[in-house]
């Protein structure tokens, strides 16, 4: 009977962790170009929207100095001890002063429980960042991909 027992609490403590809470997407995607006030935007960081953060639906993206473009989604159950999100920025490729060539930019970014959206961004703030061709803006948490968008750079 011990074995049976231990076996069962194994298996219910398993399922326990399988059946944690983790965020999911609410509702649609929004993408395309940002508008409105950002107080010191920092390239591909990710921001909190504000009531002030307009986006123009597109995937089209003016190669030019500016140009800020990214998407915007709703999350629920999210939860503090959960894992974070990853934000893959997938470029043509990026080649900084200092000759390195940057494919892809990443960033951990913990769950903001109390945040209603979550806005993944990037803004050309540098001319060498302004890279024709496509880019892809990626969100996972943990192996979990939750959104997934393309942008052309032209």
């Amino acid at each position: 009977m011990k074995a049976k027992e231990l076996s069962l609490l194994i298996g219910l403590l398993l399922t326990a962790g399988l059946c944690q809470a983790q965020a999911q997407v609410e509702g649609a995607v929004e993408y395309g170009l940002l508008s409105g006030r950002i107080d010191n935007p920092q390239p591909g960081e990710r921001l909190l929207t504000r009531a002030d953060i307009h986006l123009e639906a597109t995937d089209q993206v003016p190669a030019r100095l500016g140009s800020r473009f990214g998407l915007r989604f709703a999350l629920t159950g999210k939860a503090d001890n959960e894992l974070p999100l990853t934000l893959l920025y997938l470029t043509p490729g990026v080649v900084t002063p200092d000759g390195v060539r940057h494919d892809r930019f990443e960033v951990v970014q913990k769950l903001v429980p109390g945040a209603p959206h979550e806005l993944m961004a990037f803004e050309f703030s540098e001319p060498y960042e302004v890279v024709p061709g496509e880019w892809r803006f990626l969100v996972f948490q943990g192996d979990r991909k939750l959104a997934e968008q393309r942008f052309q750079v032209q």
